[in-house]
């Protein structure tokens, strides 16, 4: 393992953290916008139909891997402009 990639190791860690805080609160507002409602179904709660729970976690799911994504590619982004390597 490359010393950079060594370093990266906490860096992504507190960038998944981070990542998932930022999904869960857009989620939370999207939820909002799309049902008018304040919490978003499990997939347990018998009032609620397949269609709002699938709808709920294909929007979550969405979510949470555009906020990954874009977190995790501005980690490395950054990694590189201080170590001068990408991070593998």
């Amino acid at each position: 393992m490359k010393a950079s990639e060594v370093a990266y190791k906490p860096v992504g860690l507190a960038l998944g953290a981070v990542s998932g805080m930022i999904a869960g609160a857009a989620f939370k507002q999207v939820w909002k916008i799309v049902e008018g409602e304040g919490d978003a179904p499990s997939a347990t709660d018998e009032d609620r139909s397949w269609t709002q729970i699938l709808i709920a976690a294909a929007i979550q799911g969405a979510i949470f891997a555009v906020v990954k994504a874009a977190v995790d590619r501005s980690g490395a982004v950054a990694t590189r402009r201080v170590t001068g390597t990408w991070p593998g």
